[in-house]
């Protein structure tokens, strides 16, 4: 029975990928590529030549029923995105719900994922959090801070280098400069790294250091005091 996979890439390093992941791309009809530039670099890489259809956000509502066809015309898809897991702030959702609705089934496949290391290594609590990804740029943005700023699980955020200062300077504002913070960029590359410290803290260094690469943001749940002080500044 035909079916949609759902293949996660790496982040960064390309031995992040697994040996399941590479053979079921291998074996698809076609991929679907949130940038064909991007994915031929790595299908080069893995020795794969497959088809690659475009498939991001800009056009997904319409080419989810033509993707949807295929596979019940018995074709075999895979869905990847630039890097890590498609759905996760990503193309994804929109084409799974369909095949879910259509009875079309879905296979997911474990693997490369930003947040998971990121909340692991940041020294909070991580058998509860919840997941925010990228907040809104302008509307809405400050109210979903502040419905937040109660939330006693661990948070996690996506950030790009050019909004991670004032993302800091938000959460502090409503937060609390006090709140712990813990921020991974690049993870699984060269030059990964993760500041831990308060909001305050943490939005200065990256004054003072100019944020480059991607960002992961995960900040300390509210405590009964509002208060906890599990490390100070610190860069790993």
């Amino acid at each position: 029975m035909s079916k949609l996979y759902i293949v996660p890439t790496p982040i960064g390093n390309l031995e992040d990928i697994t040996l399941r992941a590479i053979r079921i791309l291998k074996e698809v009809d076609f991929i679907l590529a949130e940038d064909t530039r991007t994915s031929s670099v790595l299908l080069k890489h893995l020795g794969i030549e497959k088809p690659l259809r475009s498939h991001h956000k800009f056009n997904e509502h319409a080419t989810v029923q033509a993707v949807a066809d295929a596979i019940d015309a018995g074709r075999d898809v895979a869905l990847i995105s630039d890097a890590g897991t498609p759905g996760i702030s990503d193309p994804g959702f929109l084409l799974v719900r369909t095949c879910v609705e259509r009875g079309i089934e879905v296979s997911t496949l474990p693997g490369a994922t930003a947040f998971v290391p990121a909340l692991v290594q940041s020294g909070f609590p991580c058998d509860r959090f919840c997941f925010e990804g990228f907040l809104p740029q302008k509307k809405g943005r400050k109210k979903r801070i502040e419905a937040l700023a109660q939330e006693e699980r661990t948070m996690i955020f996506y950030e790009s280098p050019f909004r991670v200062v004032k993302c800091l300077e938000q959460l502090a504002e409503v937060m609390g400069e006090e709140r712990e913070v813990a921020v991974s960029r690049e993870i699984t590359k060269m030059f990964e790294e993760t500041v831990r410290g308060t909001l305050a803290e943490v939005a200065e260094h990256f004054r003072q250091h100019t944020p480059k690469g991607e960002f992961v943001i995960v900040v300390a749940g509210k405590t009964e005091n509002g208060k906890r002080k599990t490390f100070n500044l610190v860069r790993s």
